[in-house]
């Protein structure tokens, strides 16, 4: 699997990383390494990157992928 590195809008609190962090985790086969205010390091299959960026725009945090 290969290692996402995303900048997540909106996350402003610890409840708002816990919920990015279920809508990453409901993804099957990808796994939230390391979510915190304003980004996140996720483990998934390189296919569900805009699964994952659909995902988390419909959650209320929009999110781009960092070089």
């Amino acid at each position: 699997m290969a290692t996402i590195n995303l900048h997540i809008d909106g996350m402003h609190c610890g409840s708002c990383v816990r919920r990015v962090t279920q809508t990453v985790q409901s993804i099957p086969g990808t796994t939230a390494e390391e979510v915190r205010i304003g980004g996140a390091r996720l483990q998934a299959d390189g296919t569900k990157v805009d699964e994952i960026l659909h995902a988390l725009a419909d959650a209320g945090f929009p999110a781009t992928v960092d070089a």
